[in-house]
């Protein structure tokens, strides 16, 4: 039997998604790759849901089959609503992995986060061979940290701590994220907080600056990684 309650057969997204044309032109280009057997990492976000659209449709239509590996509650009920198994690294290994970002600088660094899932998001990356970043026109900056803070999860117990070895790496504004539909801060998955951190500059070592600060599970800094970014 398959759940047939509304809640498990329809589709839904929290806002309108900005940017929607450019989006779904680098969605159709993602769909492309995608061939019979693969098993695809994907990553959160208004553009990643706009690939598992065009992805989906693909599938159907060419009757393929494809495993998912999603990097969130939100990508993996999408999934089951429109029909595409999933499976977890424990089970299986991405032959290649998309998702999309906030910010992108021209040696393809990134931001990424600002849906609370870059743990996951890092760990799926990590584990595939092909790594395709989708974005519109209004990701690319000149320098991270432009337009949009770095996200950084934490453990709640180390706040105060890794607030102020935040400080010492030049972070000018570190505030916890609060929550728009409950009270209080946001919480990930993991049940951690997440900090929303500006620094003076973002240098080239801070990736790793910041993850070995005790109680930093992950950030959202994702610098010098081997990726392809895909645009309209």
């Amino acid at each position: 039997m398959i759940w047939e309650n509304k809640i498990a057969t329809t589709l839904q997204w929290t806002k309108e998604i900005s940017n929607r044309e450019q989006k779904e032109a680098v969605a159709a280009k993602i769909a492309e790759r995608v061939k019979d057997g693969d098993v695809i990492g994907v990553g959160s976000g208004s553009t990643s849901y706009l690939a598992l659209l065009a992805i989906s449709k693909k599938v159907k239509e060419q009757k393929l089959n494809v495993l998912a590996i999603p990097t969130s509650h939100e990508v993996s009920m999408t999934c089951s609503i429109m029909g595409l198994p999933t499976s977890t690294l424990l089970n299986a290994r991405p032959d290649w992995y998309f998702d999309g970002a906030d910010e992108v600088d021209s040696r393809k660094n990134l931001i990424k986060g600002r849906g609370g899932a870059m743990f996951a998001e890092k760990l799926v990356m990590k584990s595939a061979p092909e790594n395709y970043i989708l974005v519109d026109s209004s990701k690319f900056v000149s320098h991270l940290g432009e337009k949009f803070a770095a996200p950084i999860e934490v453990d709640p117990r180390a706040v105060n701590l890794v607030e102020t070895e935040l400080a010492k790496l030049g972070a000018k504004e570190v505030q916890i994220r609060m929550a728009v539909a409950k009270d209080g801060p946001v919480i990930t998955e993991a049940g951690n907080l997440i900090l929303d951190v500006r620094f003076n500059k973002i240098e080239d070592g801070y990736e790793k600056e910041v993850k070995s600060i005790p109680g930093v599970i992950e950030s959202g800094l994702f610098m010098g990684y081997n990726l392809e970014i895909l645009t309209t």
